[in-house]
């Protein structure tokens, strides 16, 4: 295979992983449209193939989310409105508050906080404002959980969901797959040492860990999707496919698994 055709190999075989990402930031994000970091991400799975070094021992996968990710960060900076000077109101004012809410046993008011930092309370009020709407970069390990310093209660309770729903997925998967993902996604482990722990190719792994994407895609699709079913993407069957859907509801919540077993079938 030329060096050519395998740069295109590791580009088809990891769009799943795009999708995937894309859809994961955006939920928490969601002032970016999923499309735009669907193409940023494309455009940086292209970089990253034709950047990637196989002799440093690290797996396409694990390189191509660092490369994604990064991207997906400079879009949310390039689409911030808070300079530097606001940022650095906010994360005062938000330390002072979490100070007194530790000390006080209960959450600090805006007068209370303006009074020990010693500026007017409509300053408080301002900089708190502010805090509920700054999205975090992809760099800060908050931003795992959340995208906003004080995110709303909804935006809260859609990541926790999204993430119930991911680890349920997950956990849900064929064994082998699951192994595949846990080791290059989690674990960073090199694609040829999970192929020689398996006993199976390079290729196989490789095989494998996209389908896989793919499986976890359309859980998450099915999940929440609004109105019509959402499109496949696994190329499993459709059997194998709705017994995946049934294992995700036999081990999750009555929530999640009600959703699961309206996509099983009769």
């Amino acid at each position: 295979m030329s060096s050519r055709a395998e740069r295109n190999l590791l580009i088809e075989s990891n769009l799943p992983l795009v999708g995937y990402l894309a859809s994961e930031t955006h939920a928490r994000a969601t002032h970016i449209p999923r499309d735009e970091l669907a193409s940023v991400g494309a455009l940086a799975l292209v970089t990253a193939a034709d950047a990637f070094d196989p002799a440093l021992g690290v797996p396409f996968g694990a390189y191509a989310r660092r490369r994604i990710l990064g991207a997906f960060a400079d879009e949310m900076r390039s689409m911030d409105w808070a300079s530097r000077g606001i940022r650095k109101r906010i994360k005062e004012t938000v330390a002072v508050r979490e100070t007194l809410t530790a000390g006080l046993g209960r959450t600090a008011t805006a007068a209370e906080v303006a009074t020990a930092m010693g500026v007017a309370k409509d300053v408080v009020v301002e900089a708190l404002g502010d805090a509920a709407r700054t999205v975090t970069t992809l760099e800060d390990p908050a931003a795992r959980d959340v995208a906003a310093d004080i995110p709303l209660p909804e935006e809260s309770a859609l990541v926790g969901e999204r993430r119930e729903v991911l680890e349920q997925a997950v956990a849900a998967l064929p064994e082998r797959m699951r192994r595949i993902v846990q080791g290059v996604y989690f674990e960073e482990r090199p694609v040829k040492e999970i192929a020689e722990e398996l006993g199976v190719t390079h290729s196989a792994v490789s095989q494998q860990r996209s389908e896989a994407i793919r499986l976890l895609r359309d859980a998450l699709d099915r999940y929440f999707a609004e109105g019509a079913a959402p499109a496949t993407t696994t190329r499993v069957s459709a059997g194998a496919r709705d017994a995946y859907f049934t294992r995700i509801a036999d081990a999750a919540s009555a929530r999640i698994a009600g959703v699961f077993r309206e996509s099983a079938p009769a």
